[in-house]
């Protein structure tokens, strides 16, 4: 397959800034065009990565003579955080602007890690969606393969994502020495790729896992700062029900979720709901770096009824959006239970779902029903808030 070239939605802010995202990305591709003269710093580089942590003041060496308005960028920044000390000192002396590059947070958390005291802003790479892949974005794909661009390319999408979970495996996690039982990580991430798009029992999935319930927790948190996953948590509210207090799970990508649990043929019945919400999921979090969606995401469900639940509650100020995903072809109104148990939210200005139809609808009530290319389009536009 002849590589293509995907233009991305990414727009470099003015300053400084961390751009992260899971290997494999684009990253590093966006950044040379991007910053097609910068000066590079690539710590995957061996000698260069053992030089800097050696010594992290050589970057202020190396960089000295440059011209003050030449931008540098750092790949794989987290592999040396101390060089953010350097980083810093650049910004306060010369105004230097910097792109720092991570696949990782985890090492950049750390109590004596400078993390440059807001002079730079974070922004996060996520995979290629509909508006990048262009006529290349063919759903069927994504769900089953994924949208990550080193996937997208590849001749043979199914041995690169099993490839690609090894390297995450051998890269991120022994190599960075996160974990210190390596197999109990091996048994937990196929059972947390089973829960892409459920609500999370910790105890549970330390026992599906046979890990202890604290080892369990570290374990989420690897898969959180290594950008593969993210936990949505439940939307609390003063109404008049009990809201669950469980988060739920989703990974970035479907494809490496599938992956990850050794899963690459056809997308099943039981996947098709999950993985679709995860996608969405994304897809809001990727234009809203861009177009400000909004400013937080939970899921709504009461507790005492275990079948209705709406997806994503979107809030962007004091106002709040509810969407349901179904993976069906059809509508039916048993499929608004959860929109209409959450029509007394204050201040809910919309009420969708989203299907895999092609009519848009308007209920009595005012729940609106739009195919998913519709939604996605409204998105794309920032037309999704009334």
């Amino acid at each position: 397959m002849v590589a293509r070239h995907y233009p991305r939605l990414l727009v470099p802010p003015k300053g400084s800034f961390f751009l992260f995202g899971l290997r494999g990305v684009g990253k590093s591709t966006w950044t040379r065009e991007a910053f097609s003269t910068a000066h590079v710093v690539d710590l995957l580089d061996e000698k260069r990565h053992h030089e800097l942590l050696a010594t992290p003041a050589l970057l202020a060496l190396e960089i000295r003579d440059l011209p003050r308005d030449r931008v540098v960028v750092i790949d794989e920044v987290q592999r040396v955080p101390a060089l953010l000390n350097e980083v810093h000192r650049a910004i306060e002396g010369s105004r230097r602007r910097f792109v720092l590059l991570g696949s990782s947070a985890r090492r950049l958390k750390t109590a004596d890690t400078n993390l440059l005291a807001g002079r730079a802003t974070v922004q996060t790479m996520y995979p290629l969606v509909p508006v990048e892949l262009g006529s290349d974005f063919a759903l069927e794909r994504v769900l089953r393969f994924g949208s990550v661009p080193l996937v997208v390319q590849a001749d043979d999408p199914r041995a690169t994502l099993d490839a690609y979970v090894q390297l995450y495996i051998r890269e991120e996690i022994r190599l960075e020495a996160q974990v210190r039982n390596l197999p109990g990580f091996l048994r937990f991430l196929p059972v947390a790729a089973l829960f892409h798009g459920q609500v999370i029992n910790i105890a549970g999935l330390a026992r599906d896992a046979a890990t202890a319930r604290t080892t369990v927790e570290g374990y989420l948190g690897i898969l959180q700062d290594t950008l593969l996953a993210t936990l949505v948590p439940a939307f609390e509210a003063r109404l008049r029900v009990r809201e669950r207090r469980h988060p739920k799970l989703y990974w970035v990508d479907a494809g490496i979720a599938r992956a990850a649990k050794r899963q690459l043929g056809a997308v099943t019945a039981e996947e098709r709901g999950p993985l679709l919400e995860g996608w969405i999921l994304m897809v809001l979090r990727t234009h809203n770096q861009q177009s400000e969606v909004f400013d937080d995401v939970s899921y709504w469900a009461p507790a005492e009824a275990r079948q209705t639940e709406v997806d994503f509650l979107l809030r962007r100020g004091r106002d709040h959006l509810a969407l349901e995903v179904k993976a069906q072809p059809r509508f039916s109104p048993d499929q608004l239970s959860g929109l209409r148990a959450v029509a007394e939210l204050p201040r809910l200005v919309r009420r969708v779902l989203v299907y895999l139809g092609d009519r848009r609808l308007k209920t009595e009530d005012g729940i609106e029903v739009w195919p998913l290319n519709g939604f996605l389009d409204a998105v794309a536009e920032g037309r999704l808030w009334p």
